[in-house]
């Protein structure tokens, strides 16, 4: 009975500087560290930082005054912006830079006056924030697409002065099925120079479909509320595999694995790596499977750097 491990899983280079800007304003700064929306999603992370005295807030109106706010790697929105001003708060931005990409988007459209459609999700934070980047004072809209049927509706009378741009961590497959039938109905949309799905949303799905027509089982490691873990697991099952998304070994059910030979595993962009080691160490200790080839992790070769003051 043999493991397989995806060769590109687990933290991306935003998540790392995220994780790494919390950790160096706390040691610089000492707790309690105040942080916009969980910073990464993941239950293991969240509350590492937590022990070392991170403050997770939904609202900025629960941070005090003049204290230190750090913002989550999903982004923010304008009105947050204003607010952690207002209050005098010290600010550490840890948003993604490629989420950042997509506000930079989302700005420049809202300023030529484009009404902007946003592929995504609803309520997820990146979501939130990105929409509230669009400034509505230069006549434009922005609006939510989730599905195709959310395109029949649209009332555009030509895509001259439309746009889109997209959440970074979803479904690549998805993402292009909406986006080719934005484009029949409205030829003329304008959309990103280069896509804004993330390149590790991309290489995570790329190296899950690898390992789904490898497995007769994939387990996904990332918290329920990780979009890009999520996707994950939707596309090894479309792949004909039974899958599951699990916050870490202590989740994993034994009747899973009944009449399973072949256990493919792999990770979110927001698991760390000691969780994956934890999974294969119990398949193999307690369950008699054995890892096969290499447990290296595929070098990426992105890297983010951190905020100006701590470097």
């Amino acid at each position: 009975m043999k493991i397989r491990l995806a060769d590109t899983r687990g933290f991306c280079a935003g998540v790392d500087r995220a994780i790494e800007i919390v950790k160096k304003v706390l040691e610089v700064n000492g707790a309690p560290v105040y942080v916009k929306h969980e910073v990464v999603h993941n239950k293991t992370v969240v509350n590492e930082l937590q022990s070392l005295g991170a403050v997770f807030v939904e609202e900025i109106n629960e941070v005090p005054e003049g204290e230190i706010v750090i913002y989550s790697a999903h982004g923010v929105s304008k009105a947050v912006e204003s607010d952690s001003k207002a209050k005098d708060l010290d600010i550490f931005d840890a948003t993604c830079p490629l989420v950042s990409k997509v506000h930079a988007e989302v700005n420049t459209y809202a300023k030529l006056g484009y009404d902007c459609l946003l592929i995504g999700h609803l309520n997820h934070p990146e979501v939130e924030g990105t929409m509230g980047q669009f400034d509505t004072s230069y006549g434009g809209s922005i609006t939510l697409i989730e599905t195709l049927g959310d395109i029949k509706d649209l009332k555009y009378s030509d895509g001259k002065n439309l746009a889109y741009v997209t959440q970074t961590t979803l479904s690549v497959d998805d993402t292009l099925e909406i986006t080719d039938a934005l484009v029949s109905k409205f030829p003329d949309i304008t959309g990103p120079k280069k896509d804004d799905i993330c390149y590790a949303t991309q290489n995570r799905q790329d190296a899950v479909k690898q390992l789904a027509l490898e497995s007769d089982l994939v387990l996904v490691i990332g918290s329920i509320n990780s979009s890009n873990s999520n996707r994950l697991r939707e596309i090894a099952e479309r792949s004909g595999v039974d899958s599951y998304l699990i916050d870490s070994v202590e989740n994993l059910e034994k009747s899973w694995l009944e009449d399973k030979k072949n256990i493919g595993v792999t990770s979110g962009a927001s698991a760390p790596e000691h969780l994956v080691t934890e999974l294969i160490n119990s398949l193999e200790k307690d369950y008699g499977y054995s890892l096969q080839g290499s447990n290296e992790i595929t070098d990426e070769g992105i890297a983010f750097r951190l905020p100006k003051g701590l470097r």
